[in-house]
């Protein structure tokens, strides 16, 4: 009887917790429902709608002339709501617009475009990518004129979803300046040091979360729109690019090295109006920008004989020497403790003054004077690093500078042997940019100036940043030192290493560098070649380096294999610099005859001809403006015709400037080679002759 009454009491309790439970669960549903659901309401929606960051455009970056060296382009990638069309729109354009995507796209079949469409609109699907491919602005604009499309957003579901490229119109030129900035914003030149000012600001819109999590823009009171970022105006200068890269690469083929550096810098600002870094490819075919060795750790080298130059500053700044005095250098060798210095020339150069040592570039004589007046205090001979500014990185406005490296006096690496292989740039290392500075500030009188690459970051006419000149060193010697040094650094053009790059036109001013290299802890046979100076030598405007590294082939040398890329850069931007080769105007517009008043003109572009004539009242009419034109006078006439250039034929450039001329000529791959100031008056190989590359054709201006 018990068992029976407990089992009851056992079922009574389950049923009532059962019935318990079962008023539970509604009243859950209900507090779930009722309470709580507008939370999970808001968390629905959280999961389903988002405000999204929307890029802002980047800013552009400009060159010294205005040139784009860098700017955003829109892109747009076409989408469609196709459920928010109405039937009729629908039905009476989805033919057309089925054939016009399918013309435009040419990836398949205008049946194939109808099916997709109709069959997102079937499933309501709110978001449907028509292609991947991504069109330019004006390719949108045609767009927008479509069937369904011109409805617009609202009528037609048309999405044009824009995403930005970076463009260089200048393709490579500067590329390593210029810069990149990668998705993680990591990068490299203008386009990472001065990221903060072209990103920009970015906004924020709604967009809906779709199936396959794809998110879809909406329309939003409260989308906040993007502020685009600054424009960074920069020293560069187009026309001094394109020369420099040019030379330089040609060398760099010619002698199959591995890597070349040129840095071009205005004197008396610092502006750098030019720098390439080019480097073999992988391939071992041609030569790209893939690193700065003007300026990065990489390119942080031993100088070589570049380097005396600061040795005879600290010689003569100390009254130790006198350009005029002599030095033995024996047989071209000089024991120090357990090394031996050699000088380049086989069995030396005997007894010469300190002039024509710095002019030979003498190891054995720069060494031996050094040691012998700074031996006992070697520390006061390093003191002159950072005297002139070099002991410590510029702060360049480009991120990734290297730190200069010179050895200390007392340390454990520091030896016997160590200031006669500094004195002549051994044992310390120095980017281009570095020595460059120094050659400048000799230039510029004793005062160094920090190289500058950017001038002003703004909008239009509204600049938020200024960067004026910048001296590093008011004073890195005195001013009888600096004459010296000056007239040591001409003397090696005019009667030392470089002698080879004298020219009648105008001085350049220079030392030439050659340094062993370096590989696995041994010095073998192979070059880091440089040369370092200014021009015109009398007035100085621009200072330059040039290094190349490892090249191959006979007489490796800094004067053999950097002097000659100088002098053909050099000589390019003397003949472009109206400042420094001022054009004689009475001979341009001199009259051809007496009993004509028309001018003598040549030729050059079709729009600047047309230009200068109308500015002379002078009456005639330029068959083109974006062609080449010659002017020949005629019966009292001037007629302008058209000179082919595109043609594979050797051009007529005669009367053309020299700028043209250069322009046209090498676009033909040909090697120019000129004499005189002014226009061109004749040219070695005739116009209209059998175009072949490489060849040399060499110009007489007048």
């Amino acid at each position: 009887m018990n068992i029976k009454r407990s089992i009851v009491l056992r079922v009574r309790v389950i049923f009532i917790l059962v019935a318990v439970a079962a008023c539970a669960i509604p009243y859950k549903i209900a507090v779930v429902q009722l309470q709580e659901g507008e939370k999970w309401k808001a968390k629905a929606e959280q999961v389903n709608f988002q405000y999204r960051e929307v890029p802002a455009t980047r800013g552009n970056i400009y060159a010294t002339d205005g040139s784009l060296l860098a700017t955003s382009l829109p892109f747009y990638r076409v989408a469609i709501d196709p459920t928010v069309v109405k039937d009729q729109k629908f039905k009476s354009g989805i033919d057309s617009l089925s054939r016009l995507l399918s013309g435009f796209y040419k990836d398949k079949s205008a049946t194939a475009y109808k099916r997709m469409i109709q069959d997102a609109r079937g499933d309501k699907k709110r978001y449907l990518v028509l292609n991947r491919k991504q069109i330019g602005y004006q390719e949108m604009q045609k767009m927008t004129q479509w069937p369904i499309f011109r409805e617009g957003r609202a009528g037609g579901g048309v999405i044009f979803e824009k995403v930005e490229k970076r463009y260089r119109p200048f393709n490579s030129l500067a590329s390593r300046t210029v810069g990149f900035l990668n998705e993680d914003e990591y990068g490299a030149g203008i386009e990472y040091s001065f990221n903060n000012y072209l990103k920009g600001k970015d906004g924020k819109a709604l967009f809906q979360r779709l199936a396959g999590g794809v998110w879809k823009p909406l329309f939003d009171a409260d989308d906040i729109k993007p502020e685009n970022g600054y424009d960074v105006f920069t020293t560069l200068d187009v026309n001094i690019q394109d020369i420099a890269e040019t030379a330089l690469r040609r060398q760099l083929t010619d002698r199959e090295a591995a890597f070349g550096s040129v840095i071009v810098m205005e004197v008396k600002t610092g502006h750098v109006k030019a720098m390439s870094n080019l480097q073999r490819n992988k391939s071992g075919v041609g030569y790209s920008e893939s690193y700065n060795y003007a300026v990065g750790d990489i390119g942080s080298t031993e100088p070589g004989s570049t380097f005396k130059l600061l040795s005879m500053l600290a010689l003569l700044e100390e009254n130790k020497v006198s350009p005029n005095e002599l030095i033995e250098t024996g047989n071209g060798a000089h024991r120090f403790y357990n090394q031996t210095m050699y000088d380049a020339k086989t069995g030396g150069f005997g007894t010469i003054t300190v002039r024509e040592a710095f002019e030979k570039s003498s190891n054995v004589a720069i060494s031996k004077l050094v040691d012998m007046y700074f031996g006992s205090s070697p520390s006061k001979f390093m003191g002159y690093m950072d005297k002139v500014g070099l002991a410590e990185p510029m702060d360049l406005q480009i991120s990734g500078e290297g730190k200069p490296f010179f050895k200390k006096p007392g340390t454990k690496n520091w030896y016997g042997t160590s200031l006669p292989w500094i004195s002549i740039g051994y044992e310390s290392k120095l980017n281009p940019i570095h020595t460059l500075a120094l050659y400048n500030a000799v230039a510029n009188n004793g005062t160094m100036m920090k190289p500058l690459f950017v001038k002003a970051v703004g909008k239009g006419n509204q600049l938020v940043e200024t960067y004026s000149p910048q001296i590093i060193r008011k004073q890195i010697a005195s001013e009888k030192t600096i004459k010296q040094l000056q007239e040591l650094l001409l003397g090696v053009v005019e009667r030392g290493t470089a002698k080879n790059i004298k020219n009648d036109n105008y001085q350049i001013a220079g030392k030439t560098g050659t340094a062993q290299k370096i590989v696995n802890g041994r010095y073998v046979e192979t070059y880091y070649t440089s040369f370092a100076g200014y021009f015109p030598a009398d007035r100085p405007k621009y200072s330059m380096i040039v290094v190349i590294d490892s090249p191959k082939g006979i007489a490796a040398y800094g004067g053999d294999v950097s002097a000659p890329v100088f002098k053909e850069i050099a000589d390019r931007i003397y003949a472009l610099d109206m400042e420094l080769n001022p054009v004689d105007q009475t001979k341009i517009f001199q009259a051809e005859n007496l009993q004509s008043k028309l001018p003598k003109v040549g030729a050059g572009k079709g729009e600047e001809l047309q230009g200068i004539l109308e500015h002379l009242g002078i009456q005639a009419k330029s068959p083109s403006a974006e062609d080449w034109i010659s002017a020949v006078v005629s019966d009292d006439k001037l007629n302008l015709k058209i000179n082919d250039t595109e043609k594979p034929l050797v051009p007529d450039v005669s009367g053309m400037p020299l700028r043209d001329a250069l322009f046209i000529l090498e676009n033909k791959g040909l090697k120019v080679n000129y004499n005189g100031k002014g226009r061109v008056i004749e040219q070695s190989i005739l116009p209209g002759s059998k175009l072949t590359p490489n060849s040399t054709i060499n110009l007489i201006l007048g």
